[in-house]
C-alpha cells in the first residue's frame, strides 16, 4: 500500500524530541539523513552519532490526517514551525528487490567479480574469479571507492599459498575475495564483534570460513605474515603503523586505504621508516598506498 512521508530538517539537539513525537503519533519508521555534508566515519561500536543538521523522513499510513498530525506534532514540539514540514506520497514499492535490482555484477582488476546472490553468473565466468555477497549489505560490497582500490590491488598480487592479514575486516569482501583469489588463509581483525560475525556469514557462503581466523585486536598478535591489507581511516592507520610493520615479512606487500586525498603525504612519511617502494593510487576523493616492508 502506499504511505505519506513527513520530512523535515533540524538541528541535533532536537532529533531526540522530534523523534520521539512522531514515535508517539503512529510513525511507521523514522529514516535520519545528512542535511548537509558533515559524513560520519566508522563509528566505534555502540556509538550512534548524528549529524549536526539533520534531514529526517517518518513515514505514516496513508489515510493519515495530515492537518491533525500537523497540529499534534507542532503542540508536542513547539519550536517545529508548521511551514518547517512536508508531505509527499510514497507509493507501493518492493523495496528489498529496488536496491537488489541498483547492486549489479562489479569487476575489479582482471579476474575478480562481486556478485549480488540474487544474479548467477553466466556460463562463460568460469575463469572469474566471484564472491558473492547478500545485497543487503550497504558497505562493504566494493561500491565504495576505498573498497573498490583494495579489491583492484587484491587482484594484482600473488596470493597463491599466501598468508593475508585483513585488518579491519568489516563485511569480510577483502578476506573473502584474498582467499577466492589464492590465498591459504587469512586473518581478520575488526573492533565491532557484529562485524566479525558479518564477515563469518559471508565466508561461508562463499565457502572459504575454514580458511579465515576472526579475531578482535585485543586477541591480534603480530606475527610476520605474507601480506597485509587494512581499509579503515588515517588516524587509525597512522597509530597502527609500528604494529603492521611487525605484522609483515621483509620483501613482502601492503595495502591501506579509507585515506582521504591529502591525508596520504603525512602517512607516507609515517610509513618510510618501515616500508619502501610506497605508491598512491587515487578513486573520486579517496586514495590507496601500497608497497613493500623493508
Amino acid at each position: 500500500m502506499p504511505w505519506i512521508e513527513l520530512s523535515l530538517t533540524l538541528h541535533a539537539d532536537q532529533q531526540e524530541r522530534i523523534e520521539s513525537a512522531l514515535n508517539e503519533l503512529g510513525a511507521l519508521s523514522v529514516t535520519l539523513l545528512d542535511a548537509e555534508d558533515h559524513p560520519i566515519f566508522e563509528p566505534m561500536p555502540g556509538e550512534t552519532p548524528v549529524w549536526p543538521t539533520i534531514k529526517l523522513a517518518a513515514l505514516f499510513d496513508i489515510v493519515c490526517d495530515r492537518v491533525g498530525l500537523v497540529h499534534v506534532l507542532t503542540d508536542l514540539v513547539p519550536e517545529i514551525a508548521p511551514d518547517q514540514l512536508q508531505f509527499r506520497d510514497v507509493p507501493d514499492e518492493d523495496w528489498t528487490r529496488a536496491w537488489m535490482d541498483t547492486f549489479q555484477p562489479m569487476q575489479f582488476g582482471r579476474r575478480l567479480w562481486i556478485y549480488p546472490w540474487n544474479i548467477e553468473p553466466p556460463d562463460d565466468a568460469a575463469d572469474a574469479v566471484i564472491v558473492r555477497l547478500d545485497p543487503g549489505l550497504a558497505f562493504g560490497t566494493g561500491t565504495h571507492p576505498t573498497t573498490a582500490l583494495c579489491l583492484e590491488w587484491l587482484d594484482g598480487v600473488d596470493l597463491n599459498g599466501k598468508t593475508v592479514v585483513d585488518y579491519g575486516c568489516g563485511s569480510g569482501v577483502l578476506a573473502i575475495a584474498a582467499l577466492k583469489l589464492g590465498a591459504a588463509r587469512v586473518i581478520g581483525v575488526d573492533l565491532d564483534p557484529q562485524a566479525l560475525e558479518s564477515s563469518r556469514d559471508n565466508a561461508e557462503r562463499n565457502g572459504v570460513v575454514d580458511a579465515l581466523e576472526l579475531m578482535l585486536p585485543a586477541d591480534y598478535t603480530a606475527v610476520p605474515q605474507d601480506i597485509l591489507v587494512a581499509n579503515i581511516l588515517a588516524g587509525p592507520l597512522d597509530e597502527l603503523a609500528p604494529l603492521f610493520a611487525a605484522s609483515i615479512k621483509p620483501g613482502h606487500p601492503f595495502a591501506l586505504s579509507g585515506i582521504l586525498a591529502g591525508q596520504d603525504v603525512e602517512l607516507l612519511r609515517r610509513y618510510s621508516e618501515w616500508f619502501t617502494d610506497l605508491d598512491v593510487a587515487q578513486r573520486e576523493d579517496w586514495v590507496r598506498i601500497s608497497g613493500c616492508r623493508r
